[in-house]
This record gives structure tokens, C-alpha cells and sequence, in this order.
């Protein structure tokens, strides 16, 4: 007998529930009415309770494969299943699943703050339930505010009143379209807190941004699109290791014109006027070379007062990868 035939079915069919992912993507194209191919054949998943990042620029193709799992937008080819359900034969099943907050402010300024969240909820054919908006809106610090109208409210709080929306019929899968976009940096980071509350509470959360340092804070893993094709997935602790570099600045005591000729093996560059040389290596080599680095620049006659090392950043890495698709 396997072990899986010890496992009671319903163990089992829960244990592989959770193994699965909770959004996959396969083959997915869109080729809008103009001739525009946003999407090629596009294969993603997404894990169940974990923080993905989309990232990618201006026309890459993000809010068209969004909208398309969201049912919002119509695919041309390819297949998505939510939760196993797929989203065009069994689109309400799948739609119920998912949260959207967009990035524009779709809400209705003469609206009450109370009204608005728990009318999302009555979209999905869910029942009324005065306990679950009011803990919806104390989790995102607009319980004070429940009787005010939406156009009183500052861009910060509106945006939570979006999440609020898209939470009040209790998904498992949250979509964050540019969440802090206009946002200032303070209520940025709340916002980060809040977002790692609904996936600690068991919400997975896919969310696009702008601001790189948002995904480097937040995800666990990157997913980087162009040209509608997705050129990468990966843990971001892994992405930052396989391809980050490591920058070693020496600052010296006199001036230099020109790297000289005995350290050209070394690659290296000329920076702040002169008075630093900038040394590039590979953080997965088994040997960086600085050692030696600095035992040649000694017999070069070059002479530093200071040294530091800086390690690439998520930008950097993002920066790399769509400049080299261009």
C-alpha cells in the first residue's frame, strides 16, 4: 500500500487543494480589434497564499492579462483557471474568487463610505453582514469614517475604501493594480502593512506597480513582463542572487586621468571626476578577485583612502532585463 492510499480522501483531496496553484495561466494571447498583440502566449501560475509582483513598463501587457483573469476583458486564445475553475465556463464560480482594486478611483463621491463597501458585497449574492463590513473597514482604519461621504475623504482613504470594495464579499485571490500610486510615503508603507495582513489572514495578493521598491518590500516572488510576453519568474531572494552584481568603489587620494594599462584585466571604470575607480563583480563567482584587485592597483602606484562594496538593487535588475529585450 503507497502512502497516499493511508491518506482518508478528503485529506487528501484538501492536501493537493493547497499543492495546486491557485491561478494558472496557459497559453494565453490577446490581439486587440487594432491589430495589437498585448498578450503572447503567456504562461503563469500563481501559488496559493503567496505575494506576487508584476512588474513591466508602460504598455507591457500587465492590465490586459489582469483584466483577462478578471474576466473584464476578453482572451483570444489560451486558457485560465481560477481555483480550477475555468474563468469562461464557469465564469461566476471564478469571478466570486477574485477582488479587483483598479488603479482609477471608481467610487461614487455622494456615496457613504458604509454603503459602498457593503453594496459590493450585495453584487456577489452575498448575504448582509454588518460584522464582516464593519471589520473589514476597522482592518483598514476607516471605521471612523463609515458615514462620510466618499468625496470628503483624502486620495489615501479613498484608495482603502477601493480595497474595502473589493474585499466585502470575501475573496481569496486580491488583485492590487498600482495600489499606492499617488500615494504618499507614509500612507505607502500602511498600505504595505495592510497588504501583508490579508495574506497573512490567507488572501493571495497579485499585485503591478510602478515603484520597485514596493515589490522588493512586499513579494515573495517577481514576475517581470514585456511586450506581452512574461521573460521571468522568480523568488525575489533567488532573482537578486542569480543576477545581481556587486559594485566595489575605491576612493583614492590623487586624481586619475585614465585607468592604466596594467589593470585593464579588471574592467574597471573612472568615477567622481577621477577620484574613484569602480570595480564590477559576479556575486555567484567562487573567487571575486578583489585580493588581487587591490594587490595590483598597490603596484600601480595608486594609493585609496576608502573602500565600499554596494549590492544591485531590484531596479537595477528590472532596468537590465527590459533594456536587453528592446
Amino acid at each position: 500500500m503507497s502512502p497516499r492510499d493511508e491518506v482518508p480522501g478528503g485529506l487528501m483531496r484538501a492536501i493537493m487543494r493547497a499543492m495546486s496553484p491557485i491561478i494558472a495561466v496557459s497559453r494565453l494571447s490577446k490581439t486587440y480589434a487594432s491589430g495589437l498583440h498585448a498578450l503572447k502566449n503567456v504562461d503563469l501560475e500563481i501559488r496559493r497564499g503567496e505575494i506576487f509582483a508584476l512588474l513591466g513598463p508602460n504598455g507591457a501587457g500587465k492590465t490586459t492579462l489582469i483584466s483577462i483573469i478578471c474576466g473584464i476583458v476578453n482572451k483570444s486564445s489560451g486558457s485560465v483557471l481560477v481555483d480550477a475553475h475555468d474563468i469562461v465556463k464557469d465564469y461566476r464560480a471564478a469571478r466570486a474568487l477574485i477582488g479587483l482594486v483598479p488603479q482609477e478611483l471608481a467610487v461614487n463621491a455622494f456615496e457613504k463610505v458604509w454603503g459602498t463597501v457593503a453594496y459590493s458585497r450585495g453584487v456577489f449574492g452575498k448575504p448582509a453582514d454588518r460584522d464582516l463590513i464593519a471589520r473589514v473597514l476597522k482592518d483598514l482604519s476607516l471605521y471612523e469614517r463609515k458615514d462620510s461621504m466618499i468625496m470628503t475623504l483624502s486620495g489615501g482613504m479613498k484608495r482603502r475604501v477601493m480595497i474595502a470594495k473589493a474585499l466585502a464579499h470575501e475573496p481569496q485571490i486580491l488583485f492590487l493594480d498600482e495600489p499606492t500610486a499617488g500615494v504618499d510615503v507614509e500612507l505607502r508603507k500602511d498600505m504595505w502593512q495592510t497588504v501583508r495582513a490579508l495574506r497573512a489572514a490567507g488572501v493571495t495578493i497579485i499585485l503591478t506597480t510602478h515603484y520597485i521598491e514596493e515589490a522588493e518590500e512586499m513579494a515573495d516572488r517577481i514576475g517581470i513582463i514585456n511586450k506581452g510576453e512574461i521573460i521571468l519568474v522568480e523568488e525575489k531572494a533567488e532573482l537578486v542572487r542569480k543576477l545581481g552584481r556587486k559594485q566595489l568603489a575605491l576612493h583614492l587620494v590623487g586624481r586619475l586621468d585614465a585607468v592604466p594599462p596594467q589593470l585593464a584585466a579588471y574592467h574597471l571604470t573612472l568615477g567622481a571626476d577621477g577620484t574613484e575607480l569602480i570595480y564590477h563583480y559576479d556575486t555567484r563567482a567562487e573567487r571575486t578577485g578583489i585580493t588581487r584587485l587591490l594587490h595590483d592597483v598597490s603596484q600601480a602606484g595608486i594609493r585609496f583612502r576608502d573602500l565600499h562594496t554596494t549590492q544591485s538593487s531590484l531596479e537595477d535588475i528590472f532596468v537590465d532585463l527590459v533594456s536587453e529585450r528592446k
